[in-house]
């Protein structure tokens, strides 16, 4: 019951008007006149009933307070015998809430988030859980967990709401984990170079000395040992641009709680620093322009530009000298730095004796230990002075037979073609005929090795990759590019062709004509195998745990091959086809959840004492039975915890199902009030007339 006003005149009237009456009997009272105290009581009853007062009763109906109980089922919480105490734990607390009344129980089950790259999430599940419920029903919170948790406000303001939170903590006191802590670990590296990976060895209460292994794409390149707690600063050579997968990984400890954080898995995207290029015009003509817009085109292109001006049929006797513009430095780029450039371009050269014979077979040297050079071939190449007949010929992948084929012909994409990433889906290749422009020349030649992509004029080869050694070679048997670089007879895919042609000698990933190749979107992994073959065999991949399986692909398109599968594992998986390997990582390449997973009760404490609440170990009898407390409901505490129970608060919470309203001043109570004291006033005041006429 309570007391309700509803004023009958708006309050700028009536407050004037109560505060005049107010006055007018206070001035009675102060000159002692006859009936003023009758007439004062009056005036009040009166401005009472324009204030018009109300008697409130409301029926309320109880509200039961709710307590939410959170299960952490994350990764961590399987180790050991975690998940067992976690169930055991659970379903003690849900029964000991059941038997207490007026109480709401709300099971909150919390897995790891999507990626599993934040961690254990508790308190974002507790507020998403508890969404729907004032603040004022919370009875409290009791988190089910190992204590590995990463969103653990630093405020209990933060939690919305003003309730114990309990924490019954798994797992044990004596446990040992070893880790590797990653302090420093670069993203990007320049291939040829090294990049330093610092990290620390974790490894709680010992001292001993442990052996730290470091593997690139599979291969072990690096051995080390550390003490515990020691900085170590390993460098690791970016071998090939694309993502090098650097592992890392200590040696396991003895009875330590899981393997898998003993690896941490480092990608690093291998670039290359500004590439040297060597292109020697063997003379001026329609296509040297072509191929200097393309490279100087490239941001990414040192060009070294030289063009022998003149010409190898024009011989007066001039010492060459005499005739250069700048100096040719034949020295310094075919021995000294040779090694220094990534291509070598030979555009429609000839022998001319401005090289030596001892310069080519640099240039061949130069080959095998990795080089590449690329021959685009005009006349010159069919006769005497061509490069075919210089040291340099032992690489060159085709011999000519002295022929030059003077006519218009369509360039085409052989069967081998279509599946090599030179040429395949080459734009304009679709269809049977090719849509591009016409040559006019061609180079005859047999090929004696490597790959003919290209055809032209009676099916002769036009474009020949070659592996030589550790290098590579393109002949391209016609100076005619530039006619789609002019649109002639509609262009052609000039750019797309020799961009890809460069990348390929230049050993871009991607352009691998063999490779096999691993992509994970979520925990579906997609696999790529590109070949040159007819057919591919299945591929066997490893899970982080060693478990392995095989999967057969499927063509995709000319020169690819597919297949998914579902990762049932985080962490890196080796594939391989018994010639190729790959290496993909599932999820965050080190998941946040097992980068500690020692039990604790440290970090929920704070949090815990601040509501009132408390922290304990659940596991501390020899059996591993828990040791679940008691659960009371307790009202106007501020501590809410013993040594053998946990409290929740009680709220009183209620909502209102109906209200009473009973008006003082309006019906047979206010008139007989108001009656009364006029009849009162009149009355005192007749008898004291009476009196004082006696």
């Amino acid at each position: 019951m309570s007391l309700d006003w509803s004023p009958l005149l708006p309050l700028p009237v009536l407050v004037p008007l109560a505060l005049l009456g107010v006055l007018a009997a206070g001035l009675a009272l102060a000159v002692r006149q006859t009936g003023s105290v009758l007439r004062a009581l009056a005036v009040a009853f009166f401005i009472a009933a324009l204030f018009n007062p109300s008697f409130v009763r409301e029926e309320r109906e109880r509200l039961k307070d709710v307590v939410a109980v959170v299960v952490d089922r994350s990764a961590s919480q399987t180790l050991d015998k975690r998940a067992a105490q976690t169930d055991a734990v659970a379903a003690a607390v849900q029964s000991r809430l059941a038997a207490l009344p007026d109480v709401e129980t709300r099971t909150i089950e919390v897995g790891e988030t999507s990626g599993g790259g934040e961690g254990t999430r508790l308190f974002s599940a507790l507020q998403s859980g508890l969404a729907d419920v004032p603040p004022d029903r919370m009875g409290g919170a009791i988190l089910i967990t190992d204590g590995v948790i990463h969103d653990i406000p630093e405020a209990a303001e933060a939690l919305g709401f003003h309730a114990p939170v309990h924490g019954l903590i798994t797992g044990h006191t004596a446990e040992r984990d070893r880790r590797i802590a990653l302090l420093d670990t670069p993203r990007f590296g320049i291939v040829g170079k090294d990049q330093t990976i610092r990290l620390r060895i974790d490894d709680p209460g010992f001292t001993d000395a442990v052996k730290v292994t470091v593997s690139r794409d599979g291969q072990r390149v690096l051995e080390r040992r550390a003490l515990p707690g020691e900085v170590l600063r390993l460098p690791v050579r970016i071998d090939h641009g694309g993502a090098n997968v650097v592992e890392v990984e200590a040696e396991t400890a003895q009875g330590e709680l899981t393997t898998f954080n003993n690896k941490a898995v480092i990608p690093i995207e291998g670039i290359r620093e500004k590439l040297r290029v060597l292109l020697v015009s063997g003379q001026p003509h329609a296509g040297e322009r072509t191929w200097r817009n393309i490279l100087k085109s490239d941001a990414n292109v040192d060009l070294v530009h030289f063009t022998i001006l003149r010409p190898p049929e024009k011989q007066d006797g001039t010492p060459i000298s005499e005739l250069s513009l700048i100096a040719f430095p034949t020295r310094e780029l075919f021995e000294t730095k040779i090694s220094e450039f990534d291509l070598i371009i030979f555009d429609r050269y000839a022998n001319q004796s401005i090289l030596p014979s001892i310069y080519f077979s640099n240039i061949a040297r130069y080959v095998r230990d990795g080089g590449a050079v690329l021959v685009s071939a005009g006349p010159e190449f069919a006769g005497r002075s061509g490069l075919s007949g210089t040291p340099l010929g032992v690489v060159i992948p085709a011999q000519p037979d002295g022929r030059i084929v003077e006519r218009a012909y369509l360039p085409q994409v052989t069967l081998t073609g279509q599946r090599h990433p030179v040429t395949r889906a080459l734009p304009g290749s679709e269809g049977e005929q090719p849509q591009w422009g016409e040559w006019l020349r061609q180079i005859s030649a047999t090929v004696r090795t490597g790959s003919t992509v290209m055809q032209g004029a009676d099916d002769k080869p036009l474009l020949v990759l070659s592996r030589e050694g550790k290098g590579r070679v393109a002949l391209l048997l016609s100076d005619q590019t530039w006619l789609w670089a002019r649109n002639y007879r509609g262009g052609g895919p000039h750019l797309d062709l020799l961009r890809r042609l460069g990348h390929w000698l230049m050993k871009e990933p991607d352009l691998e004509e063999e490779a096999l190749r691993a992509a994970a979107r979520g925990n579906t992994v997609t696999i790529t195998r590109q070949s040159l073959a007819d057919e591919v065999a299945p591929v066997t991949y490893t899970g982080p745990s060693g478990a392995a399986k095989t999967v057969n692909l499927a063509a995709a398109s000319p020169g690819l091959w597919e297949a998914n599968f579902d990762a049932t594992e985080t962490g890196l998986y080796r594939l391989t086809d018994g010639k190729l390997t790959a290496f993909v990582s599932v999820g965050p390449p080190n998941p946040r959840e097992y980068q500690e997973v020692l039990s604790t009760t440290a970090a929920l404490t704070p949090l815990a004492e601040a509501t009132g609440g408390s922290v304990r170990r659940v596991a501390t009898r020899p059996d591993d039975t828990p040791r679940v407390p008691s659960i009371v409901a307790l009202g106007g505490a501020s501590r809410f915890s013993g040594s053998d129970y946990i409290g929740i608060r009680r709220t009183d919470a209620s909502v209102v199902r109906g209200v009473g309203v009973v008006p003082v001043f309006l019906g047979f109570m206010g008139l007989l009030l108001l009656a009364a004291s006029l009849l009162a006033a009149w009355l005192g005041e007749a008898r004291l007339g009476r009196v004082n006429r006696g």
